[in-house]
């Protein structure tokens, strides 16, 4: 009897463990340039995913890299197609600069691989409609992951807006976003490199942390997309700086609503919140955890605590494989490719906004 019983116990404990845990996905990294790449790196050693290559051309980052994770030289290969001729990944996970995400794309869509980038998806429209035909034509998910989609704040404020109407109409979404600057807080020469060319990067601020509130506020007006995109961006610190901006703030005009993003190398501090102003009350993800509220009236602010409502949006290892595995659609989500090629039309027309000085309409 105490064996039938532990054997029932044994297979409620494995049937409740997260299938990422008992059958690691099975990826491809292409590039090591940003250095978010950590955190999945980090997942492969406690076995939550399988690498099973990865792509570099920079031999200096290639051995700092092998040296601090304990990795092996087979792993390695100086670019993406030729690991490609030799692995079967399920997903190629990119982590170069922005401006490559398409070429992972288009060399990963007519193999029926799916992929998943680092935010944004990519640097023009022009882009993000080839990766829609790409995704569309070889019927691969192409995602974008952002550290804010993990936020159980912001999955709150969702359900709170959307599925109970807890504060009415939205009429105002702030995001305020960034830290002291990538120099200051030390990010690696490599990613630093790419992040401050606009060429790779697009931009500087408004692009790296522009990107957080485009994605949110897309995401909260349902994958409407504004109607205009203005923004002003400032080079305060030129001499570390030079050829990108370091502060930009965008608006965002939709028709009962506005959206305005700061994005930032400023800030006296590292920040990644979000509020939202309905017609009967107000939300605010503080941070990750923490939720702010108000409703109208003289009613005190309220402080709660809050946690990912399913582990599937704890991080983007599982919630890629959830993907993978049928257990998720993507639909219009933060992660989606619908969302994000809107995000990466307003970070377009906030450019030309910021270079023109005019409010730049949406098609």
């Amino acid at each position: 009897m105490f064996a039938k019983r532990l054997l029932i116990a044994c297979a409620i404990f494995f049937y409740s463990f997260p299938a990422s845990s008992q059958n690691p996905l099975q990826v491809v990294l292409a590039g090591l340039t940003h250095d978010h790449v950590g955190g999945v790196l980090q997942q492969n050693r406690t076995g939550k995913v399988k690498i099973i290559g990865i792509a570099e051309s920079n031999k200096e980052l290639v051995e700092k890299i092998k040296k601090r994770y304990q990795l092996s030289d087979s792993l390695f290969y100086p670019d993406l197609a030729s690991a490609l001729k030799k692995l079967k990944p399920e997903a190629v996970m990119a982590f170069n600069a922005i401006s490559q995400h398409i070429e992972v794309v288009e060399a990963c869509a007519p193999l029926g691989i799916p992929v998943m980038v680092e935010k944004p998806l990519c640097m023009t429209a022009k882009e993000a409609e080839r990766i829609v035909t790409l995704a569309k034509k070889y019927n691969i998910p192409v995602l974008t992951n952002y550290e804010t989609t993990w936020y159980g704040t912001n999955q709150d404020i969702y359900r709170r807006v959307t599925d109970s109407n807890q504060v009415g109409t939205i009429r105002k979404m702030i995001a305020h976003d960034g830290h002291e600057g990538p120099k200051e807080i030390g990010v690696s020469k490599e990613f630093l490199n790419w992040l401050t060319d606009p060429k790779m990067n697009g931009a500087g601020a408004l692009v790296d942390f522009g990107c957080y509130g485009a994605n949110l506020m897309t995401w909260m007006m349902k994958g409407q997309p504004p109607i205009s995109v203005s923004a002003i961006t400032h080079r305060i610190k030129p001499a570390i700086y030079p050829k990108v901006d370091d502060d930009a703030t965008i608006l965002l005009e939709y028709p009962e609503a506005t959206g305005i993003i700061e994005a930032s190398w400023n800030w006296p501090f590292s920040i990644k919140d979000f509020e939202v102003f309905g017609s009967t009350g107000y939300l605010q993800a503080v941070n990750a955890n923490t939720l702010r509220s108000k409703l109208k009236g003289n009613l005190p602010y309220s402080l709660s605590t809050v946690q990912p409502h399913s582990e599937a949006y704890t991080n983007y290892i599982p919630y890629l494989t959830a993907v993978l595995r049928k257990t998720i659609e993507p639909g219009n989500d933060l992660s989606s490719l619908a969302n994000n090629v809107i995000v990466v039309k307003i970070l377009e027309a906030a450019r030309e906004s910021a270079r023109t000085g005019r409010k730049v309409m949406l098609k």
